[in-house]
C-alpha cells in the first residue's frame, strides 16, 4: 500500500499537526506501508522560510525514513486577509504542480485540513494521480473560523462552506481528529463513511521515568518551591490566553508562577497587556523543539489547557493535553465537552475551570495550591488514561486495519 500525505505543515516545524502527521507516517511506514509527504517549505509559526530552505522552489529530503517533497509557499508576517490568502493559495498551486510531477502512483492521498483551501489541490491531485482521497479533518473549518471571528467576509465564508461540502463528497472517506468532529460530519453528511483518527502520544518519548533531571527551572530563574502553571503551544486566537493574564492580577500567592511558552499571532498583544497590567507573576518564553519538551514538562507542576467558550470547541481535544498527561502532569483544563469528559470526569487527571471565566480560573489555581499533595496522584491518573486510550502505536494499528478493510 502507498499513501501520499498532503499537508501545509510538517517537521522541522514545531506544532500539533506537524507532530501528529509525522508520527503517524513513521508508524505506517514501520508496518510496511510506503508513505511519502508533499508539503511546503518550513516557515511556521514565525512566517519565515527556514534558513536551510531559502532560495529553493522545490526540495526533496528524508526525515526519519520518510520521503518528503517540498514546494514553494508565499509567507508574510502581515495579519491582513490578502497576505493570508496568498499564503494558502500559493501552496495550493505549488503543491499541485509538485505532486503531479512526482511520476509515482499511490493508493491513497491523505490531505490535512485546515487549511481547507488545500482541498483544491487534493481533489485535483487525486484525479491526476488516480488515487483515493482521504480528507483528514483536525478542525472544522470554516465553521470555527467564522465563530472565532477570524473570517467575517460572507462571500469568503460561502465559498469555503461550498468547498468543504465538495471536498467531503469527493472523498473516499473522511477522518476526524475528535469524536465531536466525527459526529458533526456524520450528521451533515450521513452518506459518507467517517472514521475517528485521534491524536495521541508517543509514550516512550514522553516518559518521566527516562528523565532524571531537568535544568528548566534554573535556566529560567524559578525556585524549587515555585508552583509552575505552564502553557506551551501556539499563542493564537482560539486559546483565549488573556484569561491567564487577567487571572494573574487576582492571584496573590507569591510562589505561583504562570508561564506562556510559544509564539503566534496573539503574542505581541498579550505582551503589551502584561506590561499594561505590570504583572510580575507571568512569564513569556520562546518555543522549544520537540526534543526539549519532555525536559520542560518534567520541571513544571500543572499544565494549563485553555480554549475560548464556543460551542464548536465542545468536541475539541487540544494536542498539548496528551504530552502533559504522558509526563504525569495534572491539567488545569478550560475546555468543555469531550476534553472535560475524558480527562476530568473519566481520568480525574486535573481540575476544570469554566472557559473565559477569570474567577473560575483563579479558584482552580488556589485549589491546586491547597492540594499540592494530590498533584502526583492526578499525574499518575493522567498517564494511565492516555496509555489506555491515546497510545500512538495503537492508533496507527487501528487505522491500518481500517484501511485494509475499507479499500
Amino acid at each position: 500500500m502507498k499513501i501520499l500525505f498532503l499537508t501545509q505543515y510538517y517537521p522541522p516545524e514545531i506544532g500539533a499537526p506537524q507532530n501528529r502527521l509525522h508520527e503517524l507516517a513513521i508508524r505506517l511506514q514501520k508496518a510496511g506501508i510506503n508513505v511519502e509527504v508533499l508539503t511546503a517549505m518550513p516557515n511556521y509559526p514565525k512566517m519565515e522560510i527556514y534558513a536551510a530552505y531559502k532560495n529553493s522552489k522545490i526540495k526533496e529530503e528524508i526525515i526519519d525514513g520518510i520521503i518528503v517533497h517540498r514546494s514553494s509557499i508565499y509567507v508574510s508576517k502581515s495579519k491582513s486577509i490578502l497576505p493570508r490568502l496568498l499564503n494558502y493559495f500559493s501552496f495550493v498551486i505549488s503543491s499541485y504542480w509538485r505532486g503531479k510531477n512526482l511520476k509515482k502512483s499511490f493508493d491513497y492521498l491523505l490531505v490535512e485540513s485546515p487549511p481547507l483551501f488545500l482541498a483544491y489541490s487534493a481533489m485535483a491531485l487525486s484525479r491526476k494521480l488516480k488515487t483515493k482521497l482521504i480528507f483528514n479533518v483536525s478542525d472544522l473549518w470554516p465553521e470555527s473560523a467564522e465563530k472565532l471571528g477570524i473570517v467575517k467576509n460572507k462571500f469568503l465564508l460561502n465559498i469555503a462552506y461550498r468547498l468543504e461540502k465538495k471536498a467531503y463528497l469527493r472523498s473516499h472517506f473522511i477522518t476526524g481528529q475528535t469524536n465531536g468532529i466525527v459526529e458533526n460530519i456524520r450528521k451533515r453528511f450521513p452518506e459518507k463513511k467517517v472514521y475517528w483518527l485521534p491524536n495521541g502520544v508517543d509514550l516512550s518519548f514522553y516518559n518521566p521515568e527516562k528523565i532524571l533531571d531537568s535544568s528548566f527551572r534554573q535556566e529560567n530563574h524559578f525556585e524549587e518551591n515555585d508552583l509552575l502553571f505552564f502553557y506551551g503551544g501556539i499563542i493564537g486566537h482560539a486559546q483565549g490566553l488573556e484569561i491567564v493574564l487577567n487571572a494573574a492580577q487576582k492571584i496573590s500567592i507569591p510562589n505561583v508562577k504562570l508561564i506562556l511558552q510559544g509564539s503566534g499571532p496573539e503574542k505581541e498583544r498579550l505582551l503589551a497587556l502584561k506590561n499594561k497590567l505590570t504583572l510580575n507573576n507571568v512569564f513569556f518564553l520562546e518555543p522549544k523543539s520537540k526534543s526539549e519538551m519532555p525536559f520542560v514538562l518534567k520541571a513544571i507542576d500543572v499544565a494549563v489547557v485553555p480554549l475560548k467558550k464556543l460551542d464548536i470547541f465542545q468536541g475539541a481535544i487540544p494536542s498539548k493535553i496528551f504530552e502533559s498527561c504522558a509526563m504525569e502532569k495534572p491539567l488545569l483544563l478550560g475546555v468543555e465537552g469531550e476534553a472535560k469528559q475524558h480527562f476530568i470526569d473519566n481520568a480525574t487527571a486535573g481540575i476544570f475551570y469554566e472557559p473565559e471565566n477569570v474567577d473560575s480560573f483563579v479558584q482552580a489555581v488556589e485549589l491546586f495550591y491547597n492540594k499540592q499533595s494530590e498533584l502526583k496522584i492526578m499525574g499518575k491518573n493522567a498517564r494511565s488514561y492516555v496509555s489506555t486510550y491515546f497510545d500512538r502505536n495503537k492508533i496507527a494499528e487501528d487505522f491500518i486495519h481500517f484501511l485494509n478493510s475499507n479499500g
